[in-house]
């Protein structure tokens, strides 16, 4: 039972940072636009909130300045393609070079910081007691944890049953028939790109500030951020099973690490604790699953299936035909 527990809290732990970058890239697809440099930005966000917050001494302006960061990298892509209407893949792939090289210069010399603030921790009483779940999900938990929790109702409801979630379905949807309402698809391209960006610097600051706090290097997000992309496919664009997947990812990396130091499972030999060889294979295998959603999730047939936005990764230009 204790085994299952650490396993469960640590994949909350883990899953949050996960869970802020797929909602803020579904928030960007959702709008029409494929965002494939989150990796970029959470790496940016990561180094900015770890170095603001040791300049400080305040993890949570660190927090903001990383936010900042990751937002200000998603406008460099939204400008490339919603004003300049340039190949989504190549720029978002060119974001996650730019981001991830600019953190490593930025990150010079950050690895050997110490007494870095990090942020608090919170138990929920009462709750915490719960069998089980408590020690899950309510105890001694980073406060960014239950902002995740508030996060997935909050933009299930934004995006189903309001006015802004409405016109931010119609852009991804059908823009050209959102712009003949008088809704301004670029203006909200621009916006949800944007809080995309913050997100994904959200996640990057909750690894070096909570998660794993006082650390950062070239290894620091450990790929999340092509995780993210796919989790968004593998949710079918739905901000609930996006939580559930990065929870459930998040619980599956710590699994793999925890299989490899137990001798045996229910009375039988564990053969991950005594072969090397597959302990790689039991590592390899979450990101595996991730490669094999990425590319069949790129098949514009399966991506429509699976309820992708019609004009995801397609630009809008005003007044001309055979736009969605």
């Amino acid at each position: 039972m204790n085994f299952w527990v650490n396993v469960l809290t640590a994949g909350i732990s883990n899953g949050t940072a996960l869970l802020f970058a797929t909602m803020g890239e579904l928030l960007a697809e959702r709008a029409g636009v494929l965002n494939l440099g989150v990796e970029g930005m959470m790496l940016m966000g990561a180094v900015t909130a770890y170095g603001a917050a040791a300049a400080t001494g305040d993890p949570w302006l660190g927090l903001l300045v990383g936010m900042l960061a990751g937002g200000f990298l998603s406008l460099l892509h939204a400008f490339v393609v919603i004003s300049l209407r340039a190949d989504q893949v190549v720029s978002g792939l060119a974001l996650t070079f730019l981001g991830t090289g600019l953190a490593l210069v930025l990150g010079e010399g950050l690895a050997s910081a110490r007494g870095v603030p990090t942020l608090p921790t919170y138990s929920i009483p009462i709750l915490d007691a719960i069998p089980f779940l408590g020690p899950v999900l309510f105890d001694n938990k980073s406060v960014l944890v239950f902002v995740g929790y508030l996060l997935i109702p909050a933009l299930w409801f934004y995006i189903y049953r309001t006015r802004g979630g409405l016109h931010l379905r119609a852009v991804g949807e059908y823009p050209a028939a959102a712009d003949s309402l008088g809704i301004d698809v670029y203006a909200l391209r621009y916006f949800y790109v944007f809080c995309g960006g913050v997100l994904a610097g959200l996640a990057g600051g909750a690894i070096t500030l909570s998660i794993t706090p006082g650390w950062f290097s070239e290894f620091t997000t450990s790929g999340y951020g092509w995780i993210a992309i796919g989790l968004v496919i593998f949710a079918q664009w739905n901000p609930v099973r996006a939580a559930i997947g990065a929870y459930l990812f998040g619980s599956l990396r710590r699994f793999t690490l925890d299989m490899q130091g137990v001798q045996s499972v229910l009375g039988i030999a564990n053969p991950f604790f005594y072969d090397r060889n597959l302990q790689f294979f039991l590592e390899m295998l979450p990101y595996a699953l991730t490669i094999v959603v990425l590319i069949i999730g790129s098949r514009a047939a399966i991506r429509k299936r699976l309820g992708a936005p019609a004009a995801l990764g397609l630009p809008y230009v005003r007044g001309e035909r055979g736009m969605l």
